[in-house]
């Protein structure tokens, strides 16, 4: 008797060309508070569904929209968020990206972005909201998976959100 299960392929970690298209795909045409609702509860539904200890943010304008703490999560989580959310605000672009483009500079964010790491940490799980027209008007963040399966879980909601993908 043959066993037929094939171990799971290994996770490819995302080339900058493929970060900076998911942004320029993940463009949204406006962002109400209705829109941060929907949101921030489609990714409630996929973190229960996977039993994933997460807390969720979403910000528009200095405003917190949504927050969401699931079973399992902590405060360092809020910490996280708050340090990720910056990065995306400063630098207009997914923490994961940014924190892609140092290691591919050989170097890391912490080292030579010159910018208070109790403050900012370009780990994955932050992701612009771009508006077309307006740009970068917010952020939704997930924190509490390893980094890249947190910018996962972040664009996977937004592709399920704006029925792309």
């Amino acid at each position: 008797m043959t066993n037929d299960v094939r171990p799971a392929a290994p996770e490819t970690t995302p080339s900058i060309e493929d970060l900076e298209a998911q942004e320029r795909r993940l463009v949204l045409p406006r962002f109400t508070h209705d829109d941060a609702w929907a949101l921030g509860s489609l990714l409630v539904e996929l973190a229960r569904e996977r039993r994933a200890p997460v807390a969720v943010d979403i910000h528009r304008a200095g405003q917190q929209l949504f927050h969401a703490a699931l079973p399992g999560s902590t405060p360092d989580n809020d910490a996280w968020i708050a340090r990720k959310r910056r990065v995306v605000e400063r630098y207009g672009c997914a923490s994961y990206l940014v924190g892609a483009r140092f290691r591919a500079k050989g170097t890391t964010f912490e080292a030579s972005s010159r910018l208070d790491p109790d403050l900012y940490a370009a780990h994955g799980g932050s992701f612009p909201l771009h508006v077309e027209g307006a740009g970068v008007i917010g952020t939704v963040t997930v924190s509490g998976l390893p980094q890249l399966e947190d910018h996962r879980m972040v664009v996977e909601a937004l592709e399920r959100f704006l029925g792309v993908g």
